[in-house]
């Protein structure tokens, strides 16, 4: 049959389809994390509760503090509403009190402590296209 779709791009047409009708009903304005029916770890109801947090609150710390009360798997949530909170609110709405206790041991590097600044260097290098040893 001539213009038929073949293989493997055929069979993902509909896998597709069911991850935008999943992503519609997951991220809805009025879709709340108790209508989750699987753990809110795994990755739908992680990102519909992490989106949920961030509608109803104005700002980085009260969609993080959101996102921890809806219990669960905290971290998980709470780590992806941060993210999704630092893209909206910027960087510098996170609360330097949550900040200034920050700092990475980094493993094999003698004992080297990497503090938000030099974690923020890190990150803009990364996005610039990598980093260099």
């Amino acid at each position: 049959m001539r213009g038929a779709p073949r293989g493997a791009a055929a069979r993902s047409r509909p896998a597709a389809r069911g991850r935008r009708e999943r992503y519609a009903v997951v991220l809805g304005p009025h879709r709340h994390p108790d209508e989750a029916t699987e753990f809110n770890g795994a990755v739908w109801p992680c990102l519909g509760s992490a989106v949920r947090a961030l509608r109803t609150t104005s700002s980085y710390e009260d969609a993080v503090r959101a996102a921890v009360g809806l219990g669960g798997d905290t971290g998980t949530v709470a780590a992806v509403t941060g993210g999704l909170a630092g893209a909206v609110h910027g960087p510098g709405a996170i609360p330097s009190r949550w900040t200034e206790l920050l700092h990475v041991p980094l493993p094999g590097a003698g004992g080297r402590v990497w503090r938000v600044p030099e974690l923020a260097g890190l990150a803009r290098r990364l996005v610039q296209g990598g980093v260099k040893r």
